[in-house]
């Protein structure tokens, strides 16, 4: 006799309410990085090179890479391969720093770039959270400000 056929009206047991809870946290977590309007990416603390592990739809559509171009591939190399600095970026986390990446056609995007953090159960860094903000919008928006600015002023 097994514990299933122990449970009234033939129900199934709750063979682990732990793991089901944190699996259904883990993709509710997903879901919410997915549906994010702007750019994010997880990055593996642990491993050399700090590799993409995680991009969402919108990094893609930011950035003009598919998930499967960059999982695996690090961070600094992939963004900010002429930036010497940006490899520092992780000693000041968490932080927001404005900064220039690179685009998959090789096109520079300014950015703010926030980074957070992520502990395991044993307090170890187990991953860098990377949210991007289009900082270039900003600047062309800032630019025709200035520009209608003096337009206004003019006689």
């Amino acid at each position: 006799m097994t514990l299933s056929d122990k449970l009234p009206s033939g129900r199934k047991p709750l063979a682990a309410p732990a793991l089901a809870r944190l699996l259904s946290d883990s993709a509710l977590s997903r879901a919410a990085l997915a549906a994010c309007g702007f750019p994010v990416a997880l990055s593996d603390a642990s491993a050399k090179g700090r590799p993409l592990t995680y991009v969402n739809p919108a990094f893609e559509v930011f950035f003009g890479y598919r998930a499967n171009e960059v999982l695996g591939r690090p961070v600094i190399t992939l963004l900010f391969p002429e930036d010497e600095a940006a490899a520092g970026m992780f000693n000041e986390a968490p932080a927001r720093l404005l900064m220039r990446a690179r685009r998959k056609d090789g096109a520079a995007a300014e950015v703010e770039l926030s980074i957070g953090m992520v502990h395991g159960v044993d307090g170890s860094l187990t991953h860098w959270v990377l949210a991007f903000a289009d900082r270039g919008e900003i600047a062309r928006m800032q630019e025709e400000l200035r520009v209608l600015r003096a337009i206004a002023a003019a006689p």
